[in-house]
């Protein structure tokens, strides 16, 4: 097999010194999966980053060739086939790229380019789309979040106050109705009350005071989850922990917290259903830096290190649901309001953070970004 060395063309007297002088380092560097795939379609070199999206060591990588590593059909073969038939550079943006050994397509950007001698064949660079498209989702759901706090508002002064003049004139026809009118009456007051509920539901959205916080361990707020689920919703469910001891400090405000992690753990045990008897839910924290995204009031991208996640084996997110999961109104549930989760984006951007959420069939992650807490109460960068 033909082995690339990563090493570009250099005469002697350019030749630099210092640490940039081993391409393959530079290479290993990069967070993007870069590798070279020879004419015959056999893989050649690697980067740490293309170790990690194939799943494969570089030296599992080097025995193998792409076709044994991507699904059949994939696009990412006919790119590199028409690249070694034209010699010049392709890119194709937002491709669905589905992995032989992995569940789930990927959505990324392909670079492949030709390498200068045609025996070498053709380097490819890979760059996932999820997180940023991810983010944009996250920003459009704080959107949909403050157009709920809005209407919510509105509701609350516009509504409220003429349903209450309903309910009080059926309480009193019921007094002189008869037994069949008197069904009639009884069910203009259960419904009154249930859009009061809703609008009492929506009344969360409405940005009022500003929220107060402190330093909060996080692993207190799951083991208080935990406990609260396992004696109720969740007393069928098998829980599991993977925490990092490690973790610093949430800026943030407990009870919110709690009601966040809560409410992802009940949708996890709805998921799985009542009558599974494998249902696991796993809850894990660690420390990821190196994500950045803007947040309401702050001039720059906020870090967001910390990384909580609730994961189910339940039955999954549908496709066409997951990338409006977050937006109020949303839900596949029969009674339904679709607003917990849009609650729960918008509790999470308040305090300078962001959710996302992966889902294949039996395997669904609920992944929270956080900010950290230093003893001035501020976000700061890591």
């Amino acid at each position: 097999m033909k082995t690339l060395s990563w090493t570009p063309n250099r005469t002697p007297a350019a030749t630099p010194t210092g640490p940039y002088t081993d391409t393959a380092n530079l290479l290993n560097a990069l967070p993007h999966p870069v590798f070279a795939v020879l004419p015959d379609g056999r893989m050649a070199e690697a980067n740490a980053a293309a170790e990690t999206f194939f799943g494969v060591s570089r030296n599992i990588l080097r025995r193998q060739k792409l076709v044994d590593l991507v699904a059949p059909g994939s696009p990412l073969i006919g790119l590199v086939e028409l690249v070694n038939a034209r010699g010049a550079a392709i890119n194709e943006y937002r491709v669905d790229l589905a992995l032989s050994k992995m569940e789930g397509d990927r959505i990324v950007d392909i670079f492949v380019t030709p390498l200068p001698d045609a025996e070498d064949g053709v380097v490819i660079t890979l760059q996932e789309r999820s997180l940023t498209d991810k983010m944009d989702r996250q920003l459009t759901s704080r959107g949909g979040a403050k157009s709920a706090a809005a209407m919510a508002s509105m509701l609350a002064h516009e509504i409220k106050n003429p349903l209450s003049g309903i309910r009080g004139a059926a309480q009193l026809l019921e007094a002189e109705a008869s037994d069949s009118d008197r069904a009639l009456t009884q069910l203009i007051c259960e419904e009154t009350d249930r859009i009061v509920k809703l609008v009492d539901r929506m009344s969360a959205f409405y940005d009022g005071q500003p929220i107060e916080r402190e330093s909060v361990n996080i692993h207190a707020v799951l083991d208080h989850v935990k406990k609260v689920s396992e004696v109720g919703f969740a007393r069928h469910i098998r829980f599991h922990e993977n925490y990092d001891p490690s973790l610093p400090l949430v800026h943030g405000n407990k009870d919110q917290l709690t009601q966040i992690f809560l409410n992802l753990v009940k949708n996890a045990a709805e998921a799985i259903g009542e009558n599974r008897t494998d249902g696991d839910i796993e809850l894990t924290t660690a420390f990821r830096p190196g994500v950045r995204m803007p947040v309401p009031g702050s001039k720059s991208p906020v870090s967001l290190p910390l990384e909580f996640c609730v994961r189910d084996n339940g039955c999954g997110v549908a496709d066409e649901v997951l990338p409006y999961l977050f937006d109020p109104f949303v839900t596949t549930k029969p009674n339904g309001t679709g607003l917990g989760l849009a609650l729960v984006a918008k509790i999470i951007g308040d305090h300078g953070g962001a959710i996302e959420c992966e889902s294949v069939a039996r395997r669904t992650t609920f992944r929270v970004l956080m900010p950290v807490y230093n003893s001035r109460k501020a976000l700061v960068e890591s």
